[in-house]
């Protein structure tokens, strides 16, 4: 059974950080860029950024340009989310996806999805 399984959300006050991770299982994605998505209260799912297996790093979304890095450890088959200076509108569901093609991954038609970690920032 493949499963891509995020952890590491929570409830942090604004300024704080948290660490998400998303641990891949069941088959390998050798080869296969992953990224990481969120979905706030009311608001369609969004891409916030992508690694590809060689660790090329897309853009980030703008809203979390210079606060959210995203890291891979192949051996570990997982990927991460650093997230620093977090705000209240970061609040949202983060989800993490992988796909063989970057673009399809991108446009949020990932093959593979895990079933999201809440995060929640107080104000």
């Amino acid at each position: 059974q493949v499963q891509l399984v995020e952890s590491g959300g929570g409830l942090v006050q604004a300024g704080g950080s948290l660490r998400l991770s998303c641990a891949a299982s069941g088959r390998t994605f050798s080869g296969y860029p992953m990224g990481w998505f969120r979905q706030a209260p009311g608001k369609e799912r969004e891409f916030v950024v992508a690694i590809t297996w060689g660790g090329r790093i897309t853009d980030y979304a703008d809203s979390v340009k210079g606060r959210f890095t995203i890291s891979r450890d192949i051996a570990k088959n997982t990927v991460y989310l650093q997230m620093n200076s977090l705000k209240p509108e970061d609040t949202a569901v983060y989800y993490c996806a992988a796909d063989p093609s970057l673009p399809t991954l991108v446009k949020l038609r990932a093959g593979y999805w895990g079933q999201g970690t809440q995060v929640t920032v107080s104000s």
